[in-house]
């Protein structure tokens, strides 16, 4: 099984056509470059290709200054619809969230002071990943159709998979 190199783009150059759309937004608008020093990497449904109506683009940074963060993604990303720049405690630790409109689509920057190979939504792309790979086209299509019904990412996969408890946890138990 070959899944993409998460880290670099450009397999999104070869993908859907809202790969291929969210790849020329985040290149036309230097979202990558811009936010470098964070070592970016796109998550969520559109790396999947299991996106839906309302999907964003899913940014996951490595972020230890959530500050130095606010400022720099302000300077950068301000200038757009909807931005806002929150501080959350999720599991125990502070992130910084940004949101903002690309070319109607809509962007999430989610900041954590740990690795992005290390953080809850990369593991879920890297898991979910594989799961699609083994699973084929019905797998992808029910977890598509579950998300249209409004299941998030992760319980969609649950169900589709039937797997009990936390889909959060359980998820990163499969592969």
């Amino acid at each position: 099984m070959h899944l993409p190199n998460f880290e670099d783009i450009a397999y999104l150059q070869s993908g859907s056509p809202l790969q291929q759309q969210a790849y020329a937004i985040l290149r036309d608008f230097r979202v990558m470059e811009i936010l470098q020093d964070f070592n970016p990497i796109l998550i969520g449904t559109i790396p999947l290709d299991i996106a839906i109506a309302n999907s964003d683009l899913d940014i996951a940074c490595e972020v230890y200054d959530l500050q130095l963060f606010a400022d720099h993604v302000a300077k950068h990303f301000a200038r757009f619809n909807a931005y806002q720049f929150n501080r959350k405690w999720i599991r125990e630790k502070e992130v910084g969230i940004v949101n903002f409109i690309l070319m109607g689509i809509p962007v999430e920057l989610y900041g954590e002071g740990r690795p992005v190979p290390e953080q809850y939504g990369y593991r879920h792309l890297v898991v979910e990943a594989k799961l699609l790979a083994s699973g084929g086209e019905g797998l992808k299509r029910e977890v598509i159709r579950l998300k249209e019904q409004g299941l998030k990412t992760e319980p969609a996969f649950a169900q589709a998979l039937n797997l009990e408890g936390d889909p959060y946890e359980n998820i990163l138990l499969l592969v």
